[in-house]
């Protein structure tokens, strides 16, 4: 099959990318940046060059080819608000662009890789794909946790849109949180930290989030666009659990302690005005008070059912995939 794929060079796009090559697909990757496409290259992917501001060029270039892969966007928590407007291009003009260009190209088949922030806090209920946000049964708007929230919230709606106006061939995919080597969010920034030593209480024990390994999120991908019904949404998350269990489940396999302490979040709130300052000494966003609202009390949970007994996908737990990200970094000690 040949694919039209859109953030090929991400941590997700690329592990997704070697998957599918890796099952004899035929990869044309749109890139904004060649110097970051080399493992693309080094596939045997074809490369355009551009982003997803004009919709006459990606529907050029998407013309011919079987079907559309679009991954790209910006996953970016505690951002000043300088960013705002840049996420929102990425994530919902470039969503707009991406679909309606492949409508144009009469693109037979489209994967549109959502994500389950779109549920919002989900207050420690399982969200399934039919889950419905509290939220929208009220006046005062939607309460988003965080611009990037806001902007795939916005997103996914277009997707379902076109869907439902336009006969959009679409099948949506909803990861949760995902994790591996060279994980730079800031569930990775705060393993790293744990793990060298610089974590002296666990900031936001409570929050809690879905997990999965990033090779498993690929082959997940690969399956919905194989798969999956036009129309339908697919979560992609092995399981769900709180920052403290995750980092516990770290440290047995590093062979750390994790501190009992935990950081008090009144404290964090009182350093708001300082944010930047704040994040630089802690490897943290500029945001703070982003940060704080996303993570206070919040879980992101999902249930990945649908995907592994229709589909059949089989991601591997939390401890085989921490494992392999340990590993593969470097952390484990040599006995392990």
């Amino acid at each position: 099959m040949k694919i039209f794929m859109t953030g090929a060079t991400g941590f997700i796009g690329g592990a997704t990318a070697r998957h599918l090559v890796d099952q004899g697909h035929e990869l044309t990757c749109l890139v904004r940046d060649r110097s970051k496409a080399s493992d693309l290259e080094a596939l045997g992917c074809t490369l355009v060059d551009g982003d997803l501001s004009s919709r006459p060029h990606l529907a050029e270039h998407m013309a011919g080819h079987d079907a559309l892969l679009h991954n790209a966007a910006l996953y970016e928590v505690g951002i000043p608000k300088e960013r705002i407007p840049i996420l929102r291009k990425a994530n919902v003009e470039g969503t707009a662009n991406t679909l309606e260009a492949a409508l144009e190209a009469e693109i037979p088949r489209v994967l549109y890789v959502s994500t389950c922030a779109v549920f919002g806090n989900t207050h420690k209920e399982l969200a399934t794909e039919s889950y419905r946000r509290p939220d929208l049964d009220g006046s005062d708007g939607l309460d988003f946790t965080s611009v990037y929230e806001e902007t795939k919230y916005e997103a996914h709606q277009i997707a379902l849109n076109l869907i439902k106006t336009r006969d959009l061939p679409c099948v949506i995919a909803q990861p949760a949180g995902v994790y591996g080597p060279e994980d730079h969010s800031e569930l990775g920034g705060t393993m790293n930290q744990f793990l060298d030593g610089k974590l002296p209480m666990v900031p936001f024990p409570e929050f809690g989030t879905g997990l999965t390994f990033v090779e498993d999120v690929a082959a997940g991908l690969a399956l919905v666009l194989d798969k999956g019904e036009i129309g339908e949404c697919y979560i992609l998350n092995e399981d769900n659990y709180t920052m403290r269990q995750v980092l516990e489940t770290v440290g047995e396999l590093a062979g750390r302690k994790v501190p009992k302490r935990n950081m008090p979040t009144p404290l964090l709130k009182a350093l708001r005005p300082i944010g930047p300052l704040v994040g630089k000494i802690m490897d943290q966003p500029p945001n703070l008070a982003e940060l704080i609202i996303s993570a206070d009390g919040v879980t992101f949970w999902a249930d990945g059912a649908k995907a592994k007994s229709e589909l059949g996908w089989r991601p591997r737990d939390l401890e085989s995939g921490l494992r392999q990200t340990l590993e593969a970094e470097g952390r484990l000690p040599a006995a392990a």
